[in-house]
């Protein structure tokens, strides 16, 4: 890449210089007071100096998370998903049969953990009932143990069957039914192994779904393939209504033409004669074997890792097989222990996210004051600079001469590094006053000329690849439940120009559509959607930031409509949250319960947009006041998010490097106003 340019000063810290502009029409922070408590905390920069209240609340939150840096200078919040994690190992152990007492025990007293008052269990904190969520874990227990009669069962089933049983629940909670004969491997969509010879040029090869689908679309074209019938151990059929199949689709429609296509590959199943269906297998299991990770993972995910231990189970491959046991091994190290008042519990992350917090972590530490040459801040970067991917992987295959580089959320997924880890590692890592400055430097331009070479055609970035966008995936039966294409999101698309400006490429071709991309993806509202985070105080948190880097003006439509909207909906208490509904219901966007996260990302937006009037200083008067004595806060809402309207998830260390990061570019930029 040609256009790489030498690092200047940040866009925020050549904006922090300026003054925030006066209330009025086109300013709304100080105009709509009214229904908001009176701010004990922040005093108008033109006023006075910072409060004491805040630079403490800064200390105690930066010596915080200083104090949860692992040795190896990495940082790792939790990450916390829903009880189908734990539900679905449990079934995985019975079918390989490892299962054992002490690992079900534990685990099934943790899915009893999360059952709410009326039986049910959710996919985040407080979230409605969630039917498959409930089968799932209403299965582990019946397999754990737990009587049919038990009074926790009873209510489960009473909201089961009252919401359509078995025969309602997604495709996935069925398969995973199936593998024990508690459904029918008749009633499921086909998924043939012989897509896997496709050409990537041609629609529905494997190439076209997102890489956590690919990952997990491949093993199981083995699992459906084999339709295997293992022993549960309990009958579950309680659970069924026996309900009619539902209507068909109109035959002219995508659904109704892709469920008479799957009844044609049922009839093709029943056939004796499949002359491609030895070769298609084995292909698949090579192709996943070549992914298997060095943690003996696949893709650092809890979906593809466990059926691809499946797919090879079912391929011949024995537990003992050091493929498999790998795998295991590995899959252990996802889990958490820790005791109740009940008993040990144990869980499984769906994921784990050392360099996504690690990146994070070191922003909020420069942001917050701490010195570029910090022995934590070294720490962080030598770990950070040894995780760069130097190898290929699938997004070669739509980007074949880019050169390798980038960071996977991760400890190792070398095969699926991430745009958006890489953008956030660059942020970092490019304010880090190293001791090897060259070493740095030539890294942080391999990073940035792979994330310019992974831009779509249409000027935004997806999360792992590039044009990732066809949406047939979407049309077949198999697909209903997650995103299952990657294609450009605002947020994404953001953290990338935002890392352009701040490396001074503002005016390059990449920044500059990525800059159109934003401006043509805005929501009629004045927000953006989030993809990866809860959801429209996200997108916008995110956006604002990375438009006034390249150099759009303040009193851009587009930056004043944003203001708007957040001051629209911040809430009485001061803070900003929005509940996960809002991606299936638009009644809720930009509505729900103050979070420490959510309010950080709001005032991100609005410091880079020069508010630091009322609704900023009520912002930061709430996290200061919310704020715990070690400088944590607590955070039981879900505010991350994997697939839109399916999976969520909970970063444990959002609660603290968010908060941090916007408390400091407080302090900075009302401190600068201050002082100018």
């Amino acid at each position: 890449m040609t256009d790489v340019l030498p690092d200047r000063p940040t866009a925020r810290s050549d904006r922090a210089t300026r003054p925030g502009g006066t209330a009025g029409p086109d300013h709304p922070d100080g105009a709509d007071g009214a229904a908001h408590p009176t701010d004990p905390v922040g005093v108008d920069p033109a006023g006075g100096a910072v409060e004491v209240e805040v630079a403490g609340a800064v200390d105690r939150a930066r010596a915080h998370l200083l104090a949860a840096q692992h040795e190896q200078g990495w940082w790792k919040g939790e990450l916390a998903t829903n009880v189908t994690m734990e539900a679905e190992d449990l079934l995985l152990r019975r079918f390989l049969g490892i299962d054992d007492d002490t690992v079900t025990g534990e685990t099934a007293r943790w899915i009893r953990s999360r059952q709410r008052p009326d039986g049910t269990w959710a996919t985040f904190h407080d979230g409605p009932a969630d039917l498959s969520t409930t089968v799932e874990a209403y299965t582990a227990l019946r397999l754990a143990g737990d009587p049919v009669d038990a009074a926790h069962l009873r209510r489960a089933r009473e909201y089961i069957l009252d919401s359509g049983g078995i025969e309602a629940t997604r495709v996935f909670t069925r398969i995973w039914l199936a593998l024990f004969g508690q459904w029918s491997w008749d009633d499921l969509p086909v998924l043939p192994p012989e897509m896997m010879l496709l050409p990537d040029w041609f629609p529905l090869n494997v190439y076209d779904w997102a890489c956590w689908a690919r990952q997990t679309v491949v093993p199981l074209t083995i699992v459906c393939a084999a339709r295997p019938h293992r022993d549960l151990g309990v009958d579950v059929r309680e659970l069924r209504t026996g309900a009619p199949a539902r209507a068909a689709d109109p035959p002219l429609s995508w659904a109704g033409l892709f469920h008479g296509l799957d009844g044609v590959l049922h009839r093709l199943e029943r056939s004796p004669v499949k002359p491609l269906r030895g070769y298609a297998l084995s292909r698949a299991e090579q192709w996943i074997l070549r992914r298997q990770e060095a943690d003996g993972g696949w893709g650092g995910i809890q979906p593809p890792w466990v059926y691809s231990i499946l797919a090879l189970h079912l391929r011949g491959y024995p537990v003992e097989h050091p493929v498999l046991a790998k795998a295991l091994d590995g899959l252990e190290s996802f889990t958490v222990r820790e005791d109740t008042d009940d008993g040990p519990v144990r869980r499984l992350e769906a994921c784990q996210s050392p360099v996504w917090d690690t990146a994070l972590a070191v922003t909020a530490l420069l942001d917050s004051g701490t010195p570029a040459d910090d022995p934590a801040l070294v720490r962080a970067a030598d770990w950070l600079l040894d995780e760069e991917i130097r190898v290929g992987g699938d997004w070669q295959v739509r980007r074949p001469d880019v050169a390798p580089s980038g960071w996977a959320f991760e400890f190792a997924n070398d095969h699926y590094p991430d745009i958006d880890d890489t953008a956030e590692v660059v942020l970092g890592l490019r304010r880090v006053r190293h001791p090897e400055p060259e070493r740095l430097r030539r890294t942080v331009d391999r990073a940035t000329e792979w994330l310019v070479g992974m831009r779509s055609a249409d000027g935004g970035w997806g999360a792992f690849d590039a044009d990732n966008t066809r949406t047939l995936c979407e049309k077949l039966p198999f697909c209903d439940f997650g995103a299952v294409i990657d294609p450009p999101s605002a947020d994404v698309t953001a953290h990338v120009v935002e890392m352009l400006a701040a490396r001074g490429l503002a005016e390059c071709d990449a920044a500059r559509r990525g800059v159109r991309w934003l401006l043509d993806h805005r929501e009629a509202d004045g927000s953006w959607f989030g993809r990866w985070g809860a959801n429209h105080v996200y997108g916008t948190g995110a956006v604002v930031p990375a438009l006034v880097a390249c150099g759009i003006p303040r009193d851009h439509d587009a930056v004043r409509g944003a203001v708007h909207w957040l001051t629209a909906h911040q809430n009485p208490d001061g803070g900003w949250g929005e509940d996960l509904r809002s991606y299936v219901d638009r009644a809720w966007v930009g509505r729900g319960t103050s979070t420490p996260s959510q309010t950080a990302w709001a005032l991100l937006a609005l410091l880079a947009a020069g508010e630091y009037g009322p609704v900023t200083r009520r912002g930061v008067a709430w996290l200061v006041r919310n704020q715990r004595p070690d400088g944590g806060w607590d955070e039981p809402q879900y505010t991350g998010t994997g697939f839109p309207g399916d999976f969520y998830i909970s970063y444990h260390l959002y609660r603290i490097v968010f908060p941090l990061t916007a408390l400091g570019r407080y302090l900075e930029v009302t401190g600068r106003a201050h002082d100018g």
